[in-house]
Order: structure tokens, then C-alpha cells, then sequence
């Protein structure tokens, strides 16, 4: 079992910066691929970044690529999404998520294949 908080979102001005943080309670996070996602009102929750166990391989969504960055601190059992040059689009809620996985380079796009997910930050971008 894995639980998952995560904190950092708030309101923003466009072009402007914010960094999410995710706590895991697990001291084995580093046998977990970590995603963010996020789910903007109406909408279904979408692919954000993912980050594979080491840290080694990362992949991000088209409309966030050379915005965001995703990195992980396996000894503090923390996952970051540093948020660059923000644009109200990018409002949502931000979630962290954790699969289980034996394959050091594994990053999952797809929502179902995650196991746990905290409980959402607030990110609102205002124009």
C-alpha cells in the first residue's frame, strides 16, 4: 500500500511558475513509476509526465514538453512536477500517481494501470 499527498498548487498568473510537491508513505518508492496527472472541470483526467524508478527515463504529454519537468528523490520518498510558463490551460487538478513495477525504465501514459493516487492539488492559471 502506497498513500500519496501532494501540495504545491495554487492560483498563478499566466507565465508564471509552480512547483508540486508528492509525499509517499512508502520507503520503498523506488520500486514504484511515478505519474502526474490532472482533470480540469467537464473534462476526464489526462496525462500530464510520468518518471520510471531510477529517474532515468521520463515522458511528458505534447502541451507541457520544455514547460514542465518531472523528477523524483527516491531517498525522501518525494516526486516533484516543477510547472514552467503556465498558461490557463494548464488549470486543473493535479494528481500524483504510483505503479508497482520490476522494470527499472517503465513510465505508464494510461490512468488504469496506476494502483495509487493522492488526492488532488488545486492549479489555477489566471490569464
Amino acid at each position: 500500500q502506497v498513500q500519496l499527498v501532494e501540495s504545491g498548487g495554487g492560483l498563478v498568473q499566466a507565465g508564471g511558475s509552480l512547483r508540486l510537491s508528492c509525499a509517499a508513505s512508502r520507503r520503498t518508492l523506488n520500486m514504484y513509476s511515478m505519474g502526474w496527472f490532472r482533470q480540469a472541470p467537464g473534462k476526464d483526467r489526462e496525462f500530464v509526465a510520468a518518471i520510471s524508478r531510477s529517474g532515468s527515463s521520463t515522458t511528458y504529454t505534447d502541451s507541457v514538453k520544455g514547460r514542465f519537468t518531472i523528477s523524483r528523490d527516491n531517498a525522501d520518498n518525494m516526486v516533484y512536477l516543477q510547472m514552467d510558463s503556465l498558461k490557463p490551460e494548464d488549470t486543473a487538478v493535479y494528481y500524483c500517481a504510483a505503479v508497482y513495477t520490476l522494470h527499472n525504465l517503465y513510465t505508464s501514459r494510461t490512468v488504469g494501470e496506476y494502483s495509487y493516487w493522492g488526492q488532488g492539488t488545486q492549479v489555477t492559471v489566471s490569464s
